[in-house]
């Protein structure tokens, strides 16, 4: 049964909340006509740092990209969503899992996971130090 015959209930899904829509722009292609990596590692820590404000309840900065992987290319008009997921929370950091997963219109309906990456943040106070997470 390929993908697009698949029942639509048992086709691999987003993992975590959605955390950041955007749509891909000419500006943002490289040579190619694909969107830079280093713009869609740009939406990643957007996304993460909107969740990570939540979780550490205030100011909260990104000291880690542990792990990020670009599974297929993403193509200029595509909406792009990034997903997040708390991995794990300790006294003062947080571990935030990111999908990144695309939609064109032009040539499907069906979202495709074109990267995934973890991303680790600390908790900071007024002065930029870090603080326990309530």
């Amino acid at each position: 049964m390929t993908d697009q015959n698949q029942d639509p209930a048992s086709r691999p899904q987003p993992q975590g909340e959605l955390a950041l829509q955007t749509l891909a722009m000419p500006k943002d292609t490289n040579a190619n006509g694909d969107i830079f990596g280093g713009w869609l590692v740009s939406q990643m820590d957007l996304a993460a740092g909107i969740i990570s404000k939540q979780v550490c309840k205030g100011r909260s900065a990104t000291v880690a990209i542990e792990k990020v992987t670009f599974l297929k290319p993403v193509t200029m008009g595509s909406t792009v969503s990034c997903y997040c997921q708390l991995v794990k929370k300790g006294r003062s950091s947080v571990h935030l899992a990111v999908e990144v997963w695309t939609w064109h219109q032009l040539t499907s309906h069906d979202g495709v996971k074109v990267a995934e990456g973890t991303f680790v943040f600390v908790a900071i106070d007024d002065n930029g130090r870090p603080r326990p997470i309530p």
